[in-house]
This record gives C-alpha cells, sequence and structure tokens, in this order.
C-alpha cells in the first residue's frame, strides 16, 4: 500500500528534502504551511498551526500514516517559544487524531537538546562530548523538550510510534528559512568577491580549532524515511550527523576555494557576521541586478544571528551516531561535498552568482 505522508513544514530546509526523499520511495505527499510553494508532487495545505479551526478544516478529509514535524517559530522568549511551538505540535496531533489514520510521528529538533536554548546557548553545566542520546535532557525550560511532551502525550491517546530527529547545524536549501548556514556563508562568499573584501571566519577561536559536525539535509530525510519505517527504531531519539568531523580552520579554506577567494587569517579576532552584514542590502541589491539573480532581498537568503551562534559556541561540539549504526543506518556524506552540493544548486537556481 502506498505509504502517507504529511510533512510540516514541506517548504523548509528538511521538509523539501525530506519531500524529496519520500517522493522518490513512492510516497503520496501532503504539504502544510501558511502559504504553501510550489512542489513537485506534492499537495500543498495552506493552514494556521495556532488556528485550531483552520487547522481542522484543512486537514479534513486527509489522513496521513506518517507526519513529519519540521517547523517551528523563532519566539523573543524561551518562554515564548516554549508556548508557541508546543501549541503547534498539540494543535496538529489534536486535528489529526479523529480521522486515525496516524501509524508514526517524526519530530525534527537539533543539537540544542544537549547545548540548552538560545537564551543560554552553550553555558552553564553540559554533558561531554560526543553527545549522546541517553545523555537525556538538561534541567533548563527548553521548547525542543516541550514539543516531545506534546508528541508523547498524542502517543498515549492515539497510539501511534514515534521517533525524535537531533541533527546539527543543518546543509541544504530553502528561501526564507529562519536558520541557514550553508546559504548565509555563500552570500557572504559572494559579498566579499564581489567588493573585495576579506573572507574572514566570524567565530570564535575554539570552532576554528576544535572539533566539529554537521547535518546534510538528504542524509536527514533518508534518516527521517528510515526511522520511520523501520520497526527496530521505533519510539527512540536520535542524533543524526553526516559521519564526518573537522575544523574550521580547514573547511573554511575549502570554502573560500570553492568561490575562487582567498581565505583571510584567523586571529582570534571574533568579527560576528551580523556585525559585517549589517549593510550588505544595497550591495545584494547590485548583486543581483548584475547577475540576474531570483532572489535580490538578502534576508530571505541569511540568517547571520544563527551562524555567529553557531560558530561562536565555547565547547567542541561533535555527536555520536552509534544508536542508528547498530540499528542498521549506515548513510554517510562527507561534509565538504554537501557544501559544494548546495553552493552549485544555488548557482543553478539564479540564487548567488
Amino acid at each position: 500500500m502506498t505509504k502517507k505522508a504529511l510533512i510540516v513544514g514541506a517548504s523548509g530546509i528538511v521538509g523539501s528534502a525530506t519531500a524529496q526523499v519520500l517522493n522518490d520511495d513512492g510516497w503520496q505527499i501532503w504539504g502544510l504551511a501558511r502559504k504553501p510553494q510550489q512542489q513537485t508532487n506534492v499537495i500543498p495545505v495552506a493552514a494556521d498551526l495556532l488556528d485550531p479551526a483552520s487547522l481542522k478544516a484543512a486537514l479534513s478529509g486527509i489522513t496521513p500514516s506518517h507526519v513529519f514535524i519540521s517547523t517551528w517559530l523563532r519566539q523573543p522568549t524561551e518562554a515564548e517559544n516554549i508556548r508557541v511551538n508546543s501549541a503547534m505540535v498539540r494543535n496538529l496531533l489534536d486535528a489529526l487524531s479523529p480521522a486515525g489514520s496516524v501509524e508514526h510521528v517524526a519530530l525534527i529538533t537539533g543539537l540544542k537538546h544537549y547545548l540548552g536554548p538560545f537564551e543560554a546557548y552553550g553555558k552553564g553545566a553540559l554533558p561531554q562530548t560526543p553527545f549522546r542520546e541517553e545523555q537525556g535532557r538538561l534541567d533548563i525550560d527548553n521548547f525542543y523538550y516541550a514539543q516531545e511532551d506534546e508528541v508523547f502525550a498524542a502517543v498515549a491517546r492515539d497510539g501511534f510510534t514515534w521517533s525524535i530527529h537531533r541533527p546539527h547545524t543543518i546543509i541544504g536549501k530553502a528561501v526564507g528559512n529562519a536558520m541557514n548556514m550553508g546559504t548565509t556563508l555563500a552570500v557572504y562568499a559572494a559579498v566579499c568577491k564581489h567588493t573585495g573584501r576579506p573572507f574572514r571566519f566570524p567565530g570564535v577561536e575554539m570552532q576554528w580549532n576544535g572539533l566539529t559536525d554537521m547535518t546534510d539535509a538528504n542524509l536527514l530525510g533518508r534518516h527521517l524515511l528510515w526511522a520511520s519505517t523501520t520497526s527496530e527504531a521505533a519510539n527512540q531519539g536520535f542524533n543524526v550527523v553526516n559521519g564526518d568531523v573537522f575544523r574550521w580552520k580547514w573547511m573554511w579554506g575549502r570554502i573560500a576555494e570553492w568561490f575562487d577567494l582567498e581565505p583571510a587569517p584567523f586571529d582570534g579576532t571574533v568579527t560576528p557576521l551580523e556585525q559585517q552584514m549589517a549593510s550588505d542590502a544595497v550591495i545584494w541589491r547590485e548583486i543581483a541586478q548584475k547577475h540576474d539573480l531570483a532572489e535580490a532581498d538578502i534576508d530571505r537568503l541569511v540568517s547571520p544571528w544563527h551562524t555567529d551562534a553557531d560558530l561562536g559556541r565555547p565547547i567542541e561540539v561533535v555527536t555520536d551516531m552509534s544508536k542508528s549504526r547498530r540499528l542498521g543506518f549506515l548513510d554517510y556524506q562527507p561534509t565538504d561535498d554537501a557544501f559544494y552540493a548546495l553552493f552549485e544548486k544555488l548557482r543553478s537556481d539564479r540564487l548567488i552568482p
């Protein structure tokens, strides 16, 4: 029988990659968003997760066997993040409950499960790295935990299986995404090349010299498919990373080389992207006009605040995937190749010159 998926946030970095993976596997796919985008073989569903009445109406007659939740709304405080983002999950699962079609729910969160929310990011008492799933929750409020609890409450009521997926920083394509390091660095590189500014690492010495890892969106999509259809993987939380580790002092040169740039020497001085790119909107419009790019609004492409948060962490961050490996998920993706594939896609879609 054809599996039926509802992807919440289908046009985002994770959602669009997951849609492609499921489409290749022959699934029927609905994509839910407030303003759905046109996607190949994805049936658009326009709904507001914070409006239970409209959500119930929009989902009437839709009977997914699998639900993939890959969206969130950033709020000014963690208390608001908890209130808003837990309500979104609760409202969604409440609206789907009467049909009784859901067999599995996959929730995508991230390594802030171990690092803490943005208000306390990488501070206080943190578990040792590599992060392992059994390390559990920090003793601090975190909207990821609140979202998980909404899934668990719905499981107790409706009896479906679940999986929690915790990627590191995700490499993938999406326009208008709130957390998008790959496209942010591509735009930054294009601005540096256009203006002659130095291609300067914006982070701290710990990230420059320390080990880290990342998550390719396509690999994450394959992990979602695997966990949601493999009985041994049911009812568990998983870390999801590419499988390699690197130091930014190496990766920065790899990215610079792709854009035919000379990386600026790093002397330990922190120069955040929010500061470096504060006045780049006008420059980007010039670049977009010169190269006939598809998006002239730099704010639709970059999220410097998020890249600064990742590259400003005071601890080394590496992630263990032994649980998935033991259960049979063996996919591997070199991170530099993931960046290159993204840059090629951005260029072919006329999003960077």
